[in-house]
Order: C-alpha cells, then sequence, then structure tokens
C-alpha cells in the first residue's frame, strides 16, 4: 500500500469552508477590488502602497500578483501555502519609510510606517477576510452565522504566520466583527488619504492597454462601470471618504449586473467559473483519498 505523501492537501484541505468560498472566481472581482480599497483605507497603508508598489505602472500585474500569491495560500500544498507566506513576509521586511501625506501624518499621529507592524498586517488579514465573505454573501449566495464562524477560525492560524500575535488576532467571530466596527468607526484609525484616493483611480481605472494594447485607447469612463458591483460592497462612510459618486443610477447598475451574473451562473460550467488552483486542489484530493484506502 502506498501512503500518500504529506501536507498535499494543504493548510485548508476539502471540506474547509475556505476551499469551498475561495473556488469562485466571479468573487475575486467584487472581494479583490473591495480589499484593497479597505486596505489603502488605512492612511499608513496607503503610505506603503504608494511608496514600495508599481501600483501607478500596472495595476493588472499587481493585481494577477496578489491573486496568484493568495489563491497558492488557500489551494497549494502545505508546502507550497507556508512557501508562499515565507516570501511575503520576507518581502514586507523592506517595505518601511517615512509618513509622506501631511493627512496621514495628522490621522495616524505616526512619522514613519512598517508592513511588519503587526497592528497593520491585522488589517490587511482582516480586510481579506471581510471582504470574502462580504462578497460570498452578495454575490452568490448568503452565508449562514456558523459558516461565516467556520471560516474565519480557519483563517487564524493565516494570520498567526503572518506575525499576528493570538493575543491581537480577534478570537472569534464576534470579536472579530467588533474590531472591524471599531477600525471603521468614525473616531478610527481608518481614514482615506488624498494618497488614497489617487491609488484607487487605479484600483477602479487601470488601463486597458496593458491587457490589450489596441484597448488601451479606451477612456475609463467607458468600463468603469464594470467595477460598480464591487464599489456597492463598500461601507457607506468608505465609499464617501474616496469621494466615489454613488448615485440611484450606480446603484441601479450595479444592481443590474450583478442580476444578470446571478442569472448566468448556474448555467455556466463548472470549469469556466472556478478556479484552476481550485480544482487541482481538489483533485489532488481525491486522488489522495483514494491512495489512502487501498
Amino acid at each position: 500500500m502506498r501512503r500518500p505523501e504529506p501536507g498535499h492537501l494543504g493548510l485548508y484541505g476539502p471540506g474547509s469552508e475556505a476551499w469551498r468560498i475561495n473556488r469562485e472566481a466571479m468573487l475575486l472581482l467584487g472581494a479583490g477590488p473591495r480589499s484593497l480599497l479597505m486596505q489603502i483605507a488605512h492612511p499608513l497603508i496607503a503610505e506603503g502602497v504608494d511608496q514600495h508598489s508599481d501600483f501607478r505602472e500596472d495595476p493588472w500585474r499587481r493585481l494577477q500578483g496578489t491573486i496568484r500569491s493568495y489563491l497558492r495560500v488557500v489551494y497549494g500544498t502545505t508546502a507550497e501555502a507556508r512557501g508562499e507566506i515565507s516570501r511575503l513576509n520576507s518581502l514586507h521586511r523592506s517595505i518601511n519609510g517615512p509618513v509622506r501625506d501631511p493627512a496621514a501624518a495628522v490621522s495616524s499621529g505616526a512619522s514613519r510606517y512598517s508592513a511588519r507592524d503587526p497592528e497593520l498586517s491585522l488589517w490587511v488579514h482582516a480586510t481579506l477576510v471581510d471582504s470574502t465573505i462580504v462578497a460570498y454573501d452578495a454575490w452568490i449566495e448568503p452565508l449562514t452565522r456558523a459558516q461565516r464562524s467556520r471560516y474565519y477560525a480557519e483563517t487564524r492560524p493565516i494570520g498567526r504566520a503572518f506575525g499576528i500575535s493570538n493575543e491581537l488576532l480577534p478570537a472569534d467571530l464576534d470579536s472579530f466583527e467588533a474590531y472591524m466596527g471599531r477600525m471603521l468607526a468614525p473616531d478610527g484609525p481608518v481614514h482615506v488619504t488624498p494618497t488614497a484616493q489617487e491609488l484607487a483611480r487605479f484600483v477602479l481605472h487601470p488601463s486597458l492597454g496593458q491587457i490589450f494594447r489596441p484597448l488601451g485607447i479606451l477612456p475609463a469612463p467607458l468600463y468603469a462601470w464594470t467595477n460598480w458591483p464591487a464599489i456597492a460592497l463598500l461601507p457607506d462612510r468608505v465609499r464617501a471618504e474616496f469621494d466615489l459618486p454613488w448615485t440611484p443610477g450606480h446603484r441601479a447598475v450595479a444592481g443590474w449586473l450583478l442580476a444578470a451574473w446571478q442569472f448566468w451562473r448556474p448555467l455556466l460550467p463548472v470549469g469556466f467559473r472556478t478556479f484552476r488552483q481550485a480544482r487541482l486542489a481538489e483533485e489532488r484530493s481525491g486522488r489522495e483519498s483514494t491512495t489512502t484506502a487501498r
């Protein structure tokens, strides 16, 4: 009897909420922009992204890299996931510098920032978790309280692997929701700065010429509406501070796009609407189960 190689099931594995929720490719069109905007809504994170990122030059490459990294942590083998976490931790050690935006200095009370600051790491981690829950609940199907609790519990070891102490990391879903409430409160630390507003333009209006050169002639307003469903997922105050217009017309178009997607989703082949990494992980877990049973 051949024994399966250890670690093939990864950090989550079959049966986890993380595998079930994150397999939907469409989800990242909502959770991706939302989490990025939520992250840079923190003044110090906006400083780090502004000074240490090629976001302005090539936001598509940044987004593609973020998606690959995220999926490797969720669906990779244990070795692949831990290797990616180690790579990111190493990368973050070099991300630090002065706070240049006067609004960020006043809002945060800080003169410098560091990506290895556990408080900032927690906010980045929290925006990913929260945005995944919010987007899945709104775009795919409502999540029960128990499903949300299981998913949050599954993400805590990942947060610890990124250097967030067990004491700092919210212990359960109730604590996590309370943390998000404190961060987003009017007197909380999350407030959009002019730097973040400028970065948001590149998040929401990347040049299509970076995908296919002839498309670069298209002005942003011709395709900006495709991001409106993602903008709809933002908390009202954050959306307002980014100075994003949100009229009844915006809400109507966002609702129409979402309704169209929800209509077509059950009719699309699973291979079209799910991530290849998720399907490979599920195939790998099936092979491992079969090997174990022999």
